[in-house]
């Protein structure tokens, strides 16, 4: 009996240690998985716009470096006092970072530090340039930045700061191509307008406490990447060195000057230019220095290339501008209330060329008081439009009228059913637009003189944009203020001067979208809607126009003293006026309740959708599945 029990015992202990040694297996494989899986970088990018993804500009740039690139990320991991929202963003950070190593094929290497106080990793922190961050006035400073190193050259970003996080990308790629390609483009500048800041008096500053004028965020941007360099707006040359050449607001220039932009884009350069029908810039400097030059009906701050455009096949006319009810702006009215403005566009992918790189993935972009460009037929260059007002709500409107405000331009809201071009590239075979010289030459054959050449240009119908009232906000960050884009203008100004000047792979990183996406229906709503506000109100004008012109005629028949009292007649006149105003006023309410109204509906309608229809869209799947497994 005791032998069985010994046997029986030893049969469940071994059944028991096959037991334990097959778990101990499942375990050992189970953590090898984990292992596997943490290592493997398994994703898929859903958004519509591949937000999370490393763009195809960044791999075709790392895929061209020919030196290898380390990357030193510093970031205060194991300090106390740093706040939540780095550390959730200095995991983006981190993976975006392993996205470039592993696009590198080796070019790339990742570099993690915790510069811990008195470190040596705080110490390298600090000669790289990354700035403190003091998130606890009473704690040790935090770090959070990225170095980028390629062989004797070094550059620093010296702060993230999730604000900034659309362009994070685009700015790493950029700290990668500065040190992997030190030498900078060098870009010329001309205009009467201060983009790049104005020289300031050192003792002027002193006594009135004045910051000094670093220029337009734009060109803050641009001299990260490129040597600016200033040419003055009656220059008579262009320097050799300079391939390409930006023009902001040429206003009144010279035939000297235009023959010397003439020259340079048919010896091969590359021309952006930003002509404005309304300067909105130029104006209020103008007033400044001179209130009365409106009353006197003085300059309109318009601006052309004139000849040059002639020549090219562009036609633009200084004397409009471009309305559309499609694109319409919200603006202070300046009395606390909100106008919608249809001269101020805001311009959305459908405006946008979805054919060209640089305007592929745009989504926003605001041109306030935009000309029309138009093609003309012109042998050898080829007009390509960038970016469109919309075709069926769109028409030009006098450039005078700005001046007395949106009621001046309202009767001449009348959509035409033609499409207009803000912004347009030229490229191909560009004939000289002084084939005679000019008046003061002396003659009318000079033989060094170029007669046609190669060329391209981008042409932009305003300047405006790109100032930083239009494009940017000012953000209080740990390092100060940032501009932070309101916008994509920089983003589409970027791109053409990186398509004309630098890396051609960088473009399609500054074209990445927004996370915001625009309510495209509501847009819809809002237009019809103002269409018949619009229809309303001029009925409501043409009644008022009509009543005055009666009253004046009844007062003119009245004589001597009757002249001092109002007669039944217009009395009457006066009281059916403000009848139809209170009967107008009531339907432009009712057009407004309407417009909330159908906004609320499309709301309601989509979180049923979201709450209730595909809950309820997945129940019925799980029931009709479960009903089939049942009758098999």
């Amino acid at each position: 009996m005791s032998d069985v029990k010994t046997v029986s015992t030893a049969k469940t202990l071994k059944h028991l240690g096959a037991g334990v040694a097959g778990l101990a297996v499942l375990l050992v494989i189970i953590g090898a998985l984990v292992v596997i899986a943490a290592n493997l970088r398994l994703r898929f990018d859903l958004t519509e716009q591949r937000l999370f993804t490393l763009s195809k500009g960044s791999r075709q740039l790392l895929g061209k470096l020919e030196g290898d690139v380390a990357l030193k990320l510093f970031f205060s991991e194991s300090a106390r006092d740093m706040p939540m929202g780095l550390k959730t963003y200095a995991r983006q950070v981190r993976d975006l970072l392993r996205e470039y190593e592993i696009a590198g094929k080796g070019r790339i290497r990742l570099e993690q530090y915790d510069p811990k106080p008195d470190s040596d990793a705080e110490e390298w922190a600090q000669r790289y340039g990354i700035e403190p961050q003091q998130a606890n006035p009473f704690g040790a400073p935090v770090y959070f930045g990225l170095v980028a190193v390629c062989g004797d050259h070094e550059a620093a970003i010296p702060g993230f700061s999730p604000r900034l996080e659309q362009t994070l990308e685009y700015d790493i790629t950029r700290l990668v191509a500065r040190v992997a390609w030190p030498e900078k483009p060098v870009v010329g500048v001309l205009s009467p307008l201060p983009v790049l800041g104005a020289p300031q008096n050192p003792m002027m500053m002193m006594q009135r406490g004045q910051q000094q004028d670093r220029g337009w965020a734009a060109f803050r941007e641009l001299r990260a990447d490129y040597a600016l360099r200033e040419i003055a707006p009656d220059a008579e040359s262009i320097d050799p060195d300079v391939k390409t050449l930006v023009v902001v607001h040429p206003k009144s220039l010279s035939e000297k000057t235009l023959l010397a932009l003439d020259q340079f884009v048919l010896r091969g350069g590359r021309l952006i230019a930003l002509v404005d029908p309304f300067n909105v810039i130029d104006l209020r400097e103008t007033m400044e220095k001179n209130p009365m030059t409106m009353s006197m009906g003085g300059d309109m701050a318009a601006s052309t290339l004139g000849p040059l455009f002639d020549a090219w096949g562009v036609g633009f006319d200084t004397t409009k501008v471009v309305a559309d009810l499609a694109a319409v702006t919200r603006l202070n009215d300046g009395r606390g209330g909100v106008e919608e403005n249809p001269a101020f566009l805001s311009l959305g992918p459908n405006n946008l060329s979805r054919d060209e790189l640089l305007t592929s993935q745009l989504s926003q972009v605001m041109l306030p008081f935009a000309g029309s460009l138009e093609a003309r037929k012109t042998d050898g260059v080829v007009f390509t439009p960038l970016v469109t007002s919309s075709e069926s709500e769109s028409c030009l409107i006098d450039a005078a009228s700005l001046q007395m405000g949106l009621n001046g331009v309202k009767h001449q809201l009348v959509p035409d059913g033609v499409k207009r071009v803000l912004a347009a590239r030229l490229q191909g075979t560009f004939k000289t637009a002084f084939p005679n010289g000019i008046a003061d030459d002396g003659t009318n054959a000079v033989p060094d003189r170029l007669k046609s050449g190669e060329g391209a240009v981008v042409v932009f119908a305003d300047a405006d944009f790109l100032h930083d009232s239009f494009c940017v906000q000012m953000v209080n960050t740990f390092f100060g203020q940032i501009p932070q884009p309101i916008n994509e203008n920089l983003t589409l100004f970027g791109g053409a001067v990186e398509q004309l000047a630098g890396h051609t792979e960088t473009i399609g990183i500054r074209s990445r979208g927004k996370f915001n996406r625009p309510f495209t229906k509501v847009d819809e709503l809002e237009v019809a809607a103002m269409k018949q506000w619009q229809a309303e109100e001029d009925r409501l004008e043409a009644a008022l126009r009509d009543t005055e012109n009666r009253l004046a005629e009844l007062q003119r028949q009245k004589k001597g003293s009757e002249r001092l009292i109002l007669s039944k007649e217009q009395q009457e006149e006066i009281a059916r006026f403000r009848q139809t105003q209170a009967q107008t006023r009531r339907q432009l309410k009712d057009v407004r309740k309407n417009l909330y109204r159908d906004i609320e509906s499309l709301g309601l309608r989509l979180k049923v959708i979201n709450i209730a229809l595909v809950p309820c869209a997945v129940a019925c799947f799980g029931l009709v599945r479960g009903i089939r497994r049942k009758r098999r």
